[in-house]
C-alpha cells in the first residue's frame, strides 16, 4: 500500500512538473504577442468542416456583437441549417450566395465565371469597410482554381483590408500566393467520411 502511495506521488508530481513546463510555455507565448489588428485565415484541405468551422466564427463574432458579413461562392440553391439561421434569425449579417450550384452541375464556364464576378463584386465592399469586424468568403479558393476571378486583384482586396477587420477563406486549395498573405492557414484532413460507405448526408449535421 505504501508502495502504491509512492507511485502515485511521484505521478503527481511529474505532471504537475509537466504542467507547470507547458504553462510557462503558454505565457511566454501569450506575452511575446503584441501586434493587435485582424487576422486573415484559410480552411482548406479536402475534409468535411472547413464551411462549419467559418460559421462557428460567425455565431463567436455575433456572441460579441460584432458586425458579420458572408459571401458564398458556388453553393447549391438550397440553402444549409447554418444559412437559413442566418437569413431568418440574424438580419444584421450581410450575406449573400451565388447560388448557381457546383460547377459540375452548371457545366457552363462562362456562366460560372459571369456569377462568379457579381459574387464577388458584393465582397468587395465589405473587404473596404471598416464596419465589418469579420468577413467569410465560403469557398472563394475554388474561384481561384477555377481562374474564375483575378487572383491579383483577390489577393489584393484581401491584405488591403482595414486593419482591424479579420476574414475567413474556405475551399480545398487556392494556390501558394493565397496561403502566403493568410496569417492562419488549417487544413481540414478527410480520414473517413459516412457518404464514402453509402450513408446519406444528415439534415442538421452535414447540411
Amino acid at each position: 500500500m505504501h508502495d502504491d502511495n509512492d507511485q502515485s506521488q511521484r505521478r503527481e508530481a511529474k505532471h504537475r512538473q509537466a504542467m507547470e513546463k507547458q504553462k510557462a510555455s503558454v505565457d511566454a507565448s501569450i506575452q511575446a504577442a503584441e501586434i493587435e489588428r485582424g487576422v486573415a485565415i484559410l480552411l482548406t484541405g479536402n475534409g468535411k468542416g472547413k464551411s462549419s468551422s467559418a460559421f462557428g466564427m460567425v455565431m463567436r463574432a455575433l456572441g460579441y456583437g460584432h458586425r458579420v458579413g458572408v459571401i458564398q461562392f458556388i453553393k447549391g440553391q438550397q440553402l444549409s441549417g447554418e444559412e437559413l439561421y442566418l437569413r431568418d434569425k440574424c438580419p444584421d449579417v450581410t450575406f449573400y450566395q451565388m447560388g448557381t450550384g457546383f460547377t459540375w452541375d452548371t457545366q457552363d464556364r462562362s456562366g460560372d465565371i459571369a456569377a462568379a464576378e457579381r459574387t464577388w463584386a458584393e465582397a468587395v465592399p465589405l473587404l473596404r469597410d471598416p464596419a465589418y469586424d469579420l468577413v467569410v468568403l465560403d469557398e472563394l479558393t475554388y474561384m481561384l482554381a477555377f481562374d474564375y476571378l483575378p487572383e491579383a486583384a483577390v489577393l489584393a482586396a484581401i491584405a488591403d483590408r482595414p486593419r482591424e477587420q479579420s476574414v475567413v477563406v474556405t475551399g480545398r486549395g487556392g494556390g501558394s500566393a493565397l496561403q502566403d498573405i493568410m496569417d492562419t492557414v488549417s487544413e481540414v484532413r478527410d480520414v473517413k467520411h459516412a457518404f464514402a460507405s453509402g450513408i446519406k448526408a444528415r439534415k442538421g449535421v452535414d447540411y
